[in-house]
């Protein structure tokens, strides 16, 4: 009696037409800087030095309610927008608009917050 055997799909599974391809998070970064002009900014000198003036002023200490995380390695500590700038240089800038965030809540907390219009 033959076996049988498995059979390949047709087809292959096929990138998004609208989106991304999951996993390629350099293709989406460089769409993204190639779009909002803005992006350059935080590669400047003067951002790292506004950044660090922030997290000097907040003690390394995370601002985010019921968090308060001191965290020492500077590479886990964002400087945050409180109020969105969307491009807007004067509010991008302005030393009063930013907060010191640790990495977790920032990128779960802050940006779920924000995409729900809080």
């Amino acid at each position: 009696m033959a076996r049988l055997k498995t059979m390949k799909p047709r087809l292959q599974s096929m990138p998004p037409r609208i989106g991304y391809v999951p996993g390629d998070e350099k293709q989406r970064s460089r769409h993204r800087d190639e779009t909002h002009s803005y992006r350059s900014w935080y590669k400047t000198s003067r951002w790292q030095k506004l950044r660090m003036k922030v997290l000097k002023r907040d003690r390394f200490t995370c601002k985010m309610e019921g968090c308060g995380k001191v965290e020492g390695n500077t590479s886990q500590l964002v400087a945050d927008h409180k109020t969105p700038h969307h491009g807007d240089e004067a509010l991008f800038w302005d030393e009063n608009n930013l907060q010191c965030l640790c990495k977790p809540c920032h990128d779960r907390l802050k940006q779920s917050q924000e995409r729900r219009g809080l």
